[in-house]
């Protein structure tokens, strides 16, 4: 008899950008561009969202961090866009033999206002990944550089399985019959 095991592996990541004073700088989170509002500072489009996601999913994998494989020190990277980058890491999660199960955010801002974008955000995250993320907004109710307005953070959680076909059952698996 053969057992089916799960692995699962979860991942946390985190982000924060403050906001350019560049007129110019475009603000981009989940992919979805905010007309109006300040851009963030950073070294590629300064997606947080999709940043942290990545940090989660990496981390999730054993597969280090967004610096490691994206460094704000190289300029290939300048500039980019993070939904490119967060497509990457899926295919390096995947090539390790993980599924994305889902991943949930967590997003701290004054502004702008989520809500009425939250589906568009969460539609181009979860095409990029290929699984399910969601996004809640949150204040910070004026408490610290992020209640000011100066920046936006974001906190995500991934989760990610792999299954395999395991004669042994060992800690941490999920174990299902096959017939």
């Amino acid at each position: 008899m053969r057992i089916r095991a799960s692995a699962i592996r979860v991942g946390q990541g985190f982000d924060v950008h403050q906001f350019s004073d560049d007129p110019e700088r475009r603000l981009i989170l989940a992919g979805c561009h905010f007309e109006g509002e300040r851009g963030l500072a950073g070294h590629s489009d300064a997606d947080a969202i999709a940043h942290a996601c990545s940090d989660a999913l990496l981390g999730a994998a054993g597969l280090g961090d967004i610096g490691m494989h994206f460094p704000d020190t190289d300029p290939t990277w300048a500039g980019a866009d993070s939904m490119a980058m967060l497509r990457h890491v899926v295919a390096l999660v995947s090539e390790d033999g993980w599924t994305v199960a889902n991943i949930d955010c967590a997003v701290v801002c004054e502004r702008p206002k989520l809500a009425p974008r939250r589906d568009e955000m969460q539609r181009n995250l979860t095409d990029a990944v290929g699984a399910p993320v969601t996004i809640k907004g949150n204040r910070a109710e004026q408490l610290g550089a992020i209640g000011r307005g100066e920046g936006i953070v974001c906190f995500a959680t991934a989760l990610l399985v792999r299954e395999r076909d395991d004669e042994r059952i060992g800690p941490g698996t999920v174990h299902d019959e096959e017939e």
